[in-house]
């Protein structure tokens, strides 16, 4: 039996989602994690120290978000394998499904979540087409696209964690909701709203056996939480 934690990125600065604000916090460059991200991955890598000794393999798109909190995550463990970086857990592109969205519309998390909603309504509604790039400039592709990404991506993870195996996916909201849609069959039109429910740095645990891959948690964010409001934050 092999296990596969899949962490959420933490809170990242406005520039991931291609959100251009003055009052941004760039300490760990554009689109990268803000002193709460920093320490929502550091947090989660903590809770997991306590879980397991460590990871066989750890992997995380290529964003900046994903790859910081990846580093994170591993920097609780003495033992760390070599980080990997595999394009397919990239989450899609936030931007050509809202369009140009203001720091004000930003900032108003409600404003942004509802155009978001429209976009990804608007996007699956389209099913298979011939997209054009985003305003992000990012690699274009239509709903079924993305669905066939995400599984490939599964897939080589699933191969990664083989009996006894213990594998470290570091993705984000959209990519790792996809993947438990797709195994749990939840219908195209709802999986927005699993995506919606994803906590920065939350942890979602699976099991790998001869008859497939369980889903045991979702969406874990205990550990973030605490009477004060702790850290923990949707983006």
């Amino acid at each position: 039996m092999g296990v596969i934690y899949l962490v959420r990125h933490g809170q990242a600065n406005a520039l991931a989602y291609r959100v251009s604000d003055a009052t941004d916090d760039l300490r760990n460059g554009p689109g990268g994690l803000t002193a709460t991200g920093d320490t929502q991955a550091a947090v989660s890598g903590a809770f997991l120290s306590g879980q397991i000794d460590g990871f066989t393999a750890a992997v995380s798109g290529d964003l900046p978000r994903q790859s910081q909190t990846l580093s994170g995550v591993l920097g609780a463990f003495e033992a760390r394998p070599d980080a990997k970086v595999d394009p397919g857990w990239n989450e899609y592109s936030l931007p050509a499904l809202v369009g140009h969205a203001s720091p004000e519309m930003y900032r108003d998390g409600r404003n942004y979540q509802q155009h978001l909603d429209k976009g990804l309504a608007a996007w699956i509604a389209a099913g298979d087409h011939e997209p054009t790039p985003g305003p992000d400039g990012g690699p274009a592709e239509s709903y079924p696209q993305f669905q066939a990404r995400v599984h490939d991506a599964a897939v080589r993870a699933t191969e990664q964690a083989g009996s006894g195996q213990t594998l470290l996916v570091v993705s984000s909201a959209g990519t790792i909701t996809q993947w438990i849609a797709q195994l749990w069959g939840i219908p195209d039109e709802q999986w927005p709203t699993m995506a919606r429910s994803m906590v920065n740095a939350s942890i979602t645990k699976l099991i790998v056996g001869r008859q497939g891959v369980t889903v045991v948690s979702f969406n874990e964010h205990g550990h973030l939480s605490d009477r004060e409001g702790g850290i923990s934050t949707f983006r």
